[in-house]
């Protein structure tokens, strides 16, 4: 048995050192020339914009009649307020330019054909995983508010409520990974991965010299990532890498040198499941940082949840569904089976999706459910905090008529833009009574909300503009299960960790970091 062992580890540093990284392998691969052909198509488009001003004295009529009716169209769009003041910030600085951007954004180019083959994969997949009715029933009684957003959740796609699942609760990626190793080893029919980031290492290194051992012994094996990994994470041959050892592998909107509003829209998703019986998901990506094998930036403190029982079917509907975008025939019967409930388990689980080609916010508006419907407290750990006028309303709200609402945050920030605008949002919230945190030790990157011992939402949605609007994200909505007290626990924990923002500690930021904040803030949308 040592010898098959041997060999896959050999396989993983072929792996590993097939590839280029960093910005060597960027310039002199196939996606330095996707970088070049793009950034040639966007100094022609700058190019024509600068031929044409030369001749804007002369068209300043014709400057009006461009303006006027794209405000218009803009105040009565459906866009976000936020997005609004954004756009016409865009539109007095370069009308024409504007305009021309304005409706490249909105035009869907480049993914029209996505969206359509999503609306129908979730049509066809409504009733994929039936409801039972006496569980719904039951989340009615025991909490109406609870049941009332339920309702909401199941308009945008098949998210039923579980009962009979065992919820686990991770307060480390070290914690998380172990479980995920041990369940792997456990498997016999599939493994399913669906990840935002992965990138060699000890952590992936471990897990793909397991999943080529099980992929040999029969277990199929499916791996899905996103396509910003290859930037600087893997070569951008690494799918035939993993199907030599057997894996079946797939980039969810693989980088193309042709400028599109697709890349806007990113697999933010962490989804693991095993057999059907078992998930995984939370904040935890597939690279050494998120269990602190390497040190980035202080100690990396993230979450997840493993679920068992007929809640991991709702995790692993949602794989499916983006793996079988450019499949003609996607058959998720032949996967979906009913899952024996966990005997003993408590409460209710509802695993979603968040899609950002409908009209729905589902992730955000889940959290300001969460917020409105709160009677004690609100507790929140997020890694960024770019908030549009709804949410932050939703939490000021919250504070001002008597919920305790406590916001963590990073304390050694993985994006400066992101932390100097996160900076912007605290003089309102503090005021209002929201008690804000800086998370000593490191960078926080934990997604997680708790409503009065109650209820409480795990998974990979930020509270940020691109987690909100532009990505596909997952998470669990807890009722009335027994882990939320571990959540709970572990917030007070982290909290302990913490130190508190104030009003005095906000007026010594330097002036300089709260000019950028200001500055970005002006299309934080577009960010």
């Amino acid at each position: 048995m040592k010898k098959p062992q041997n060999k896959q580890r050999k396989t993983l540093l072929l792996l590993k050192n097939k590839g280029k990284q960093g910005l060597f392998r960027a310039i002199f691969s196939r996606f330095g020339l996707v970088l070049l052909l793009l950034a040639a198509q966007v100094g022609l488009m700058l190019g024509f914009y600068v031929w044409f001003e030369e001749f804007l004295p002369h068209f300043l009529g014709g400057t009006l009649l461009v303006t006027v009716p794209m405000l218009l169209y803009l105040l009565n769009s459906r866009l976000d307020p936020s997005a609004k003041i954004t756009w016409l910030v865009v539109f007095l600085l370069m009308p024409f330019f504007g305009a021309l951007f304005f409706w490249f954004t909105q035009s869907n180019l480049g993914h029209r054909a996505l969206k359509d083959r999503i609306d129908h994969l979730l049509y066809r997949s409504r009733n994929a995983i039936e409801q039972e009715p006496e569980v719904q029933r039951g989340l009615e009684e025991e909490n109406p508010g609870a049941g009332s957003l339920v309702k909401y959740i199941q308009r945008t796609a098949c998210h039923p409520i579980c009962d009979g699942t065992d919820v686990t609760y991770y307060s480390t990626g070290e914690d998380m990974f172990e479980a995920i190793m041990n369940e792997l080893e456990q498997a016999r029919h599939y493994i399913f991965l669906e990840y935002f980031i992965v990138e060699e290492g000890l952590m992936w290194g471990q897990m793909l010299d397991l999943l080529a051992r099980k992929a040999a012994q029969g277990v199929e094996i499916r791996m899905m990532y996103d396509g910003t990994c290859e930037f600087t994470r893997l070569p951008r041959d690494y799918p035939k890498l993993l199907q030599n050892l057997g894996i079946q592998c797939r980039v969810f909107a693989a980088v193309k040198p042709f400028l599109s509003t697709h890349y806007n829209y990113r697999d933010h998703r962490k989804i693991l499941v095993i057999d059907g019986h078992t998930a995984f998901t939370g904040g935890i990506n597939l690279a050494d940082e998120y269990i602190n094998h390497v040190s980035r930036f202080g100690y990396w403190k993230d979450t997840g949840l493993m679920l068992k029982g007929p809640a991991a079917q709702s995790l692993m509907l949602m794989f499916l569904q983006l793996w079988s975008v450019t499949d003609h025939q996607p058959d998720f019967q032949k996967y979906l089976s009913p899952v024996a409930k966990v005997p003993g388990s408590k409460g209710y689980v509802i695993p979603y999706g968040d899609c950002p080609l409908d009209d729905e916010k589902l992730g955000e508006r889940v959290y300001m459910d969460l917020l409105n419907r709160a009677q004690r407290y609100v507790h929140i750990m997020t890694p960024y905090l770019i908030l549009d006028g709804e949410l932050e309303t939703a939490l000021r709200f919250a504070a001002e008529r008597g919920v305790e609402v406590r916001l963590i945050l990073p304390g050694i920030p993985d994006q400066k833009s992101a932390h100097l605008l996160a900076k912007t949002h605290l003089p309102a919230l503090v005021d209002s009574g929201v008690r804000v945190y800086s998370y000593i030790p490191g960078f926080l990157h934990a997604k997680v909300m708790i409503c009065d011992d109650e209820e409480a939402v795990v998974g990979t949605i930020n509270m940020d503009y691109r987690s909100l609007y532009h990505h596909f994200e997952c998470a669990a909505y807890l009722v009335g299960v027994p882990c939320i007290q571990d959540i709970e626990k572990d917030f007070q924990k982290t909290l302990r960790q913490s130190q508190r923002i104030t009003r005095q500690t906000i007026r010594e930021d330097p002036w300089y970091e709260k000019l950028g904040g200001l500055l970005l803030k002006a299309i934080a949308p577009l960010l």
